[in-house]
């Protein structure tokens, strides 16, 4: 089985970083740079895991965890942000992230969260 992987995040840079760090790996990714159309990508074809930005054009990628966690409760996600403060953290904790991870973020970083969430999976 190919793990799915949707990438949120408003710097393009970022998601085709992270898409050829997973592709690398053969991951499936897809990207969208709007909580918005991560609406529309979940409902489309739900992904095994979701790398969420805190800061999108149309709001917090933080307050968008319930609604991932709510309609897609086995999809995991991972919270990618500059913004790596202890708050910041806390509250993507309290609303039910499985992995913070900050930018700039290495190739090992994201291998090693995938693997960690894969076997919590398993």
């Amino acid at each position: 089985m190919t793990l799915k992987v949707l990438i949120v995040d408003d710097e393009i840079d970022i998601c085709y970083l992270l898409s050829g760090i997973l592709r690398q790996k053969n991951y499936k990714t897809t990207y969208v740079n709007t909580l918005s159309d991560a609406e529309v990508m979940l409902k489309r074809d739900p992904p095994s895991i979701v790398f969420l930005d805190n800061h999108l054009p149309d709001g917090l990628g933080v307050d968008f965890i319930q609604y991932i966690k709510k309609y897609y409760p086995e999809t995991k996600i991972v919270m990618v942000t500059a913004n790596d403060t202890a708050t910041d953290r806390q509250k993507a904790f309290k609303q039910g992230v499985n992995y913070f991870m900050g930018k700039p973020f290495t190739r090992e970083m994201v291998y090693r969260v995938i693997e960690i969430l894969t076997e919590e999976k398993a």
